[in-house]
């Protein structure tokens, strides 16, 4: 009873648009004083939920994503991609696929992404003559591969939550979301050959020398993070301080960043991730009160009763996932479901890895479903366009993304190749 009256009081607390970490926290309080707990052990368990190296890195991924904001480092590829497909007949659409790969590299957040591109894709789509719908809806279905392609911030989370590598989390999440792109793509592909608008560009080989050369250094980015990380020459953090580093000396030799604007940068940074840390610490005390209730042991029990296959099994997840993922803020979801589902999950023989990059593929789909869909949110306030329209164009996107995150699911060879390759 007491377990399920805190499960409802965090549902109310969440339609009624309270802050998703107060949402949990305050019912979760409650519950230690109604069964007779100290509020120590709360606090405790609320700040042991954020005291870990790991997490470190999460401050300063959403840093990196900050500065690679500012300085302008989306807007410079975003034009070298241009140059470089003006000439293909919807060359618009791959480019807008096209730029958000390459922004992930650096951002590891959808919003960072939304907000970053959404502003430069959407207007320019439109004034090409792109339907609101179609240039919106591609806009924030391409900004999930910045979570799932490393440097990948809810991959940092999970790493820490389950105790595996972050860095082989980092490998296994490239394919996936290069899947991503290559559904998008197809689809794009699908829509353009119905568009009797479209009309090739023209080539011109000077403009892709000049934006490319604007987009020399920023692409370096990705080389000193994921190569470091992947070659074993840094840790997570130490890669996304370097990072933060070089972006940081570019914006100031390009001009887009002052020394005014570093205590702006700073107090955006910290902000967000401050908020994230306040959802991991409230749902680690929200976990602690499930592993006192037994939740996790009766959950396992109802799954395996339910069935020993682990097709069904994994099925089931991605169900549970997605529908948690409509309702919930990521970072909570995966840190709220992460330790009930993932023993199960190894009790069905389905590596931490592989799990782990199938968790972040289901939860990032929720940032663009209702009634949540913080990406949505973000699209809509950078362009100025309502949010139901936003959904509208959103919704036809679902179907690439769900059949990527069926091939993920499916296909764990896929997913653990690059990281047995680089740990053989």
């Amino acid at each position: 009873m007491a377990i399920t009256l805190l499960g409802i009081a965090i549902v109310v607390l969440l339609f009624l648009r309270v802050p998703v970490a107060f949402a949990i926290l305050g019912p979760c309080v409650t519950y230690l004083l109604a069964t007779g707990q100290s509020l120590e052990l709360g606090l405790r368990t609320t700040i042991n939920g954020i005291d870990s190296w790991p997490l470190l890195a999460v401050p300063l991924f959403v840093l990196l994503g900050v500065i690679a904001n500012r300085a302008g480092i989306a807007e410079r590829l975003f034009d070298f991609a241009m140059a470089l497909l003006g000439r293909v007949r919807g060359g618009m659409a791959y480019v807008n696929v096209g730029s958000s790969v390459g922004f992930a590299w650096m951002s590891g957040s959808a919003l960072a992404d939304a907000a970053a591109l959404g502003a430069i894709q959407v207007p320019a789509m439109r004034k090409q003559g792109y339907p609101q719908n179609f240039s919106v809806g591609l806009t924030g279905a391409a900004t999930l591969i910045s979570p799932v392609m490393p440097p990948s911030i809810p991959a940092v989370v999970f790493a820490s939550v389950a105790a595996v590598s972050t860095g082989a989390l980092f490998a296994a999440g490239v394919i996936p979301a290069l899947l991503i792109a290559a559904g998008l793509l197809v689809y794009v592909v699908i829509w353009c050959q119905r568009q009797t608008f479209l009309k090739a560009g023209r080539f011109d080989g000077q403009l892709v020398r000049r934006t490319g050369v604007r987009a020399l250094a920023p692409a370096v980015t990705p080389i000193l993070i994921i190569g470091g990380i992947l070659g074993g020459f840094v840790t997570p953090t130490e890669a996304a301080a370097v990072g933060c580093l070089y972006l940081l000396v570019l914006g100031l030799c390009y001009r887009t960043i002052t020394p005014r604007q570093l205590p702006s940068i700073l107090r955006e940074a910290a902000v967000t991730a401050a908020a994230i840390m306040l959802i991991i610490g409230s749902t680690s005390l929200l976990g602690w009160i499930l592993a006192r209730e037994r939740i996790p042991g009766m959950v396992a029990e109802w799954m395996t009763g339910l069935t020993d296959d682990p097709v069904i099994f994994l099925l089931l997840v991605n169900v549970i996932l997605i529908l948690l993922g409509t309702i919930m803020e990521p970072t909570s979801a995966l840190v709220l479901s992460v330790p009930i589902l993932l023993p199960v999950a190894t009790q069905f023989g389905v590596d931490p890895i592989h799990f782990g990059v199938i968790v972040v593929l289901n939860l990032m789909i929720g940032l663009i479903t209702p009634p949540i869909g913080p990406v949505a949110y973000v699209l809509s306030s950078v362009t100025g366009i309502p949010v139901g329209a936003v959904f509208r164009g959103l919704l036809p996107f679902l179907i690439p993304l769900i059949a990527v995150l069926l091939i993920v699911t499916f296909a764990p060879g896929l997913v653990l190749w690059l990281p047995g390759l680089l740990n053989p």
